[in-house]
């Protein structure tokens, strides 16, 4: 069975006083409300990962994200920060390849797939981000532009890379616009993922790779969206930062 999973992109907001109290409530939401086969995944900016950190490492069902890693292992490269050194703070998964990053840093495929490269080796799962602007939508392109980034990035992994990674379906459109897509998109294009990943792999580790949501996930939503076979739970921003939001959206599966 595929492991469901709720992950909370914070982005950069919070001071560190205010992650600390987010997280502690999150903690003490999870422990008492959601089911054990359920991965919680918090999401931090880079300065408050240790200190978020301790705070869920009692809690079996909490995990510990980074929003993004560097491509090299170490040296001069200022303001940078390598997978060892998440690793080193308790941080088991990555996200690579959000839309944020692709539009402000202009993040290519290839340096995705070092990044990729550099989590996998270091021990720490990614969650590979891929998704259309509106443009494409609009133009009925979506599916050969998700298709495109999937091929460009992920498909250069080895099978044993491949099945540590985590795949989040981000249409671009939904991303703080407060559209999203419905439950019936969401599951169309999960489907169309998991059919290009068992061209690129083979049907069983497609079949086991978690896909989830990422547009404007909310308590609303989440369940009609969580509901569909091939998704597989949420890549979740602006609701992440509120404790009662994000928790009853993990309690939708």
């Amino acid at each position: 069975m595929r492991k469901r999973i709720v992950a909370g992109n914070w982005k950069m907001n919070k001071t560190y006083e205010e992650a600390l109290s987010l997280v502690s409530e999150i903690d003490n939401m999870v422990k008492d409300e959601v089911n054990e086969d359920v991965t919680v995944i918090v999401t931090p900016p880079f300065p408050f990962l240790q200190g978020v950190g301790k705070l869920v490492q009692g809690n079996d069902k909490m995990h510990l994200a980074a929003q993004d890693v560097s491509e090299h292992d170490s040296g001069a490269y200022t303001g940078e920060v390598s997978a060892a050194m998440l690793k080193s703070v308790g941080v088991e998964y990555v996200i690579i390849g959000h839309s944020e990053r692709r539009l402000y840093h202009h993040e290519d495929a290839q340096l995705l797939y070092q990044k990729m490269k550099a989590a996998i080796k270091n021990g720490l799962k990614p969650i590979f981000c891929c998704g259309e602007p509106l443009e494409e939508r609009d133009a009925d392109r979506h599916f050969d532009y998700v298709g495109q980034q999937l091929k460009d990035s992920v498909s250069y992994l080895s099978n044993e890379e491949f099945d540590q990674i985590v795949i989040a379906y981000e249409p671009i459109w939904a991303i703080g616009t407060g559209k999203t897509a419905t439950a019936e998109q969401a599951q169309e294009m999960h489907a169309y993922i998991r059919e290009q990943l068992s061209r690129m792999f083979d049907a069983e580790a497609a079949y086991n790779c978690s896909i989830l949501y990422g547009g404007s996930c909310n308590p609303g939503n989440a369940q009609e969206i969580f509901s569909k076979k091939d998704v597989d739970g949420g890549l979740v921003g602006g609701a992440s930062l509120k404790s009662r939001d994000f928790t009853d959206i993990i309690k939708s599966f």
